[in-house]
């Protein structure tokens, strides 16, 4: 864990973790998922003498503690079903920095990459902790995630949601904000088993992934356009030291379902990146050549996005997140962290505006959302 953070570490746990640790009745302190009567999901954190409240209606918290999960409390004649909110719920209304990594997404990422129980883990681009989450929970205690984030900020973010959600900080969990290269680097050749590369030129990382993985070990990228897709996929090639890549991307689309009306549902989430997969090959090897010619009007020609310098740097491949909302995710994660999980030896979170900061708002929802989608 990287002492430079000044983040409050609570106590690691071993057994249970996450939704294991969450049988039983409901409790305060638990994060829980309202469904209002017109199907809309509110995630709250349950809190002694705390209101839910919503233009269909409200509970008291205290009506909601010690009720068995998935109960329906009432309103007057309004419904409201109570549950505990899966991984994938709690992911989309958590406190964000950097944009997550959407659960279809890391899905694949812990299949395609195979992620298994054990497994040792390398992953850059920690941004607001959501891949880390699943990584976390496809490892399980006998493995090791090794998270690299560059910015302090956003490493806070994340710390704090995953605390939060395994109910302490994970045993297999590692944290560094530094640059990747430099922590690969330093490590013993091939000595991890898979890499998740989320950032904006991973080609950048490729010597070093080369040094990290294990031979056979899976690289699994994920970047968001064709441009960074088409660069990466050059330089990828260019090693000669991974088998030949798959890519591919994916969109979910739910469906509406009431008595006669079955049809699809008119928004979806549709493309949010481009997932890319290859193994390193041995040393002493050399990826296998398939035969194939290039198009006539390609011959010759130079990657076409190798002119392109500073990507990390450019406003327009790489939106500035707002400081404001950056603060107000620190502080929303830090003071639930401080008010629901031990701590031993923690120091104060340094933010020049922390002070008058809520520990939890009882009054609303803290996740009031819709599904979301893109545009």
């Amino acid at each position: 864990m990287n002492s430079s953070l000044e983040y409050p570490v609570p106590s690691r746990v071993q057994h249970p973790l996450g939704q294991a640790s969450r049988r039983g009745p409901l409790r305060a302190g638990e994060h829980v998922q309202i469904t209002d009567p017109k199907g809309r999901l509110h995630t709250v954190m349950l809190v002694p003498g705390g209101q839910f409240h919503s233009a269909r209606g409200s509970l008291n918290h205290d009506d909601i503690i010690g009720q068995p999960e998935a109960v329906t409390l009432f309103d007057g004649e309004r419904e409201f079903q109570v549950v505990r909110p899966l991984q994938t719920d709690y992911v989309m209304s958590m406190p964000r920095g950097a944009a997550i990594v959407y659960p279809k997404d890391a899905a694949q990422i812990v299949a395609f990459g195979d992620i298994f129980p054990g497994a040792r883990v390398l992953e850059a681009g920690v941004g607001s902790g959501a891949l880390s989450m699943s990584l976390l929970q496809a490892v399980g205690t006998t493995g090791h995630v090794h998270s690299i984030e560059r910015r302090a900020d956003f490493a806070k973010i994340a710390q704090g949601n995953v605390d939060l959600w395994f109910g302490g900080r994970h045993p297999a969990w590692e944290v560094s904000v530094a640059d990747f290269n430099e922590v690969a680097l330093a490590l013993e050749p091939e000595s991890v088993d898979r890499i998740v590369l989320d950032m904006l030129a991973p080609w950048e990382c490729l010597e070093a992934v080369e040094h990290a993985l294990v031979p056979g070990g899976v690289l699994t990228v994920y970047v968001a356009t064709v441009t960074q897709l088409s660069r990466l996929h050059e330089d990828v090639a260019g090693t000669r030291r991974f088998t030949r890549p798959q890519v591919w991307e994916s969109s979910i689309r739910t469906w509406h379902l009431d008595g006669l009306a079955v049809r699809p549902d008119h928004r979806m989430v549709a493309h949010t990146g481009f997932l890319f997969t290859a193994r390193k090959v041995a040393r002493k090897s050399v990826p296998q050549q398939r035969g194939h010619r290039p198009a006539k009007a390609a011959e010759g020609l130079e990657g076409q996005w190798n002119a392109e310098d500073d990507w990390e740097d450019n406003t327009e491949l790489n939106p500035v997140v707002s400081q404001k909302k950056v603060r107000r995710s620190i502080r929303d994660v830090s003071a639930k962290s401080r008010e629901w999980l031990s701590h031993e030896d923690s120091e104060p979170l340094s933010l020049e505006d922390s002070a008058g900061s809520s520990a939890v708002n009882t009054d609303k929802a803290s996740g009031d959302r819709e599904e979301e989608s893109l545009e």
